[in-house]
């Protein structure tokens, strides 16, 4: 079965530009032109990724997320001609999961929306349950436990986690975690990761020795670190 995509913007070229190209990779695509219009299909339909537009009427891409991100995991890239450092921490801090500029190759967006159905495919085809300390991956459920408490995670923190959960101790550095996660790696991209890692960090707390779960190793990237 096809996944499901559901496109919020309000300029009409650019959703059908968008919708053209995923339509072309076999992807089922809805498209509304504002953010009220979008949520009421949400609501209706189980959709498996949102492309969201930041400028919209009747409600932005920023309210759409937070209230998407009350009720649903699914990946969420937004799409935006806000290109501040501000604006991409803004929408990575209230659980969008990547974030690309306008203008922008239509070719990158499908790119990104492969990378995380692919990503989303292989990491079943590995254990059921990944063990790290008291951090418990369930691979099935895509859910994260930590002393038997789940932690809820956006989709692309999932991914992080699951990544360095598979390879404890191991240095990742910001590239090879953009291109784990998004299958391809772009400039823009770095500051991204830092921002997740950043929330991932607040979500998973210390452990039972008040240490960080995720090290930072200074010029290297990180680690989920295992303390022996």
């Amino acid at each position: 079965m096809n996944e499901k995509i559901l496109i919020a913007e309000d300029d009409k070229d650019i959703a059908e530009i968008i919708e053209l190209y995923l339509t072309g990779e076999n992807y089922e695509v809805d498209t509304f032109f504002n953010g009220v219009d979008a949520l009421q299909a949400i609501n209706k339909k189980l959709y498996d990724l949102c492309i969201l537009d930041i400028m919209m009427p009747k409600m932005d891409g920023y309210k759409l997320t937070r209230e998407i991100r009350k009720m649903f995991q699914m990946p969420i890239i937004i799409i935006s001609a806000k290109n501040e450092d501000n604006d991409k921490i803004l929408g990575l801090n209230i659980g969008a999961d990547d974030y690309v500029t306008k203008p922008f190759n239509p070719i990158e967006v499908v790119a990104r929306v492969n990378a995380n159905f692919r990503r989303n495919r292989n990491v079943g085809k590995c254990d059921k349950v990944i063990t790290v300390k008291d951090l418990s991956l369930d691979i099935e459920s895509y859910q994260l436990f930590k002393r038997g408490q789940e932690i809820i995670l956006t989709a692309t923190e999932y991914k992080i986690i699951a990544t360095m959960m598979k390879s404890p101790n191991r240095i990742f550095s910001r590239t090879q975690i953009a291109e784990s996660i998004l299958g391809k790696y772009y400039d823009s991209d770095e500051h991204t990761i830092t921002v997740h890692i950043s929330n991932l960090r607040d979500k998973l707390g210390t452990d039972e020795n008040g240490m960080r779960y995720i090290k930072t190793v200074k010029g290297l990237g990180y680690k989920l670190e295992t303390f022996k």
